[in-house]
């Protein structure tokens, strides 16, 4: 399977984990918090001319974290242009994340158009929007990844295809890594740690059949909800490199378990980039 348009964890994930409930007063105050970044973004983003749109987003980014209770904070730099960013996929809060960390476009499944604030600031800064039950339109938006990569911009990606509750989806798949390659646009490899009451978490994770309303329902009720962002060591993709290879690299870089494409021997992270380079 080149994309996973339905995630294969589900409730199972989340149970049996000790969450420290946030009180009806911080809820209500949430919820208002949230509904005036909505409005807000709502009737601001539309209007701002393009090259205002970035700092506007990442305030807007910011400030939705912040109206959902959810801290955050990045560990190394994240690039502003010319890369292609790669992470693991947990949560739709992931986007927002990224989106208050730097300044990047994001792929994202179409569904997300749709979608309440996330939807807006992702449309703001020219996502591409990719159909994960229409696997013929992901050449397309390798395409315009491509496309966005060869102009200057940074880009990123969640390459295992859907989110999971924090232990991987599997592997990420190669064909992003491709547009990589055509535009000679170096890959960085981004871990994303969520951490409640200082346990790692999985209830931020937006899992199986559920709504964003149930999983927007669950963030909201959480205490002392963090992410880290964790920047590694770029790599450079050399001319004979392959998307395959690529991936593999990446995805040991973030911690992510390996999908099985080929018999593989496994090698450290920063063995594998320089192979990369002298490739």
């Amino acid at each position: 399977m080149i994309w996973r348009p339905v995630s294969a964890c589900g409730d199972h994930c989340l149970r049996g984990e000790r969450v420290v409930p946030a009180g009806p007063v911080r809820r209500a105050a949430r919820v208002c918090g949230l509904a005036g970044v909505t409005v807000a973004a709502g009737l601001v983003l539309p209007l701002l001319p393009r090259a205002w749109r970035g700092p506007a987003m990442r305030l807007t980014a910011r400030a939705t974290l912040g109206a959902l209770g959810v801290r955050w904070r990045l560990r190394g730099r994240l690039p502003r242009r010319h890369a292609l960013v790669v992470a693991n996929h947990v949560s739709w809060l992931d986007i927002v994340v990224l989106l208050a960390a730097g300044q990047q476009r994001v792929v994202a499944k179409a569904e997300v158009r749709d979608w309440p604030v996330v939807g807006r600031i992702a449309a703001s800064v020219g996502a591409v929007f990719l159909d994960r039950a229409r696997p013929r339109t992901l050449p397309v938006a390798v395409g315009q990844v491509r496309a966005a990569l060869a102009g200057g911009a940074a880009v990123a990606v969640f390459p295992e295809g859907t989110t999971s509750c924090g232990e991987g989806a599997g592997g990420f798949r190669p064909a992003f890594f491709q547009a990589a390659i055509d535009a000679q646009a170096p890959v960085v490899p981004v871990t994303l740690r969520f951490v409640a009451s200082g346990e790692p978490t999985a209830q931020p994770a937006f899992v199986g059949t559920e709504t964003l309303m149930d999983s927007l329902r669950r963030v909201l009720g959480m205490r002392g909800l963090s992410v880290t962002v964790v920047v590694g060591t770029a790599i450079h993709p050399g001319p004979a490199a392959s998307r395959r290879t690529l991936a593999r690299i990446a995805e040991t870089a973030v911690g992510c378990p390996p999908v099985v494409l080929a018999p593989v021997v496994p090698f450290p992270a920063a063995a594998a980039e320089r192979v990369v380079r002298a490739a």
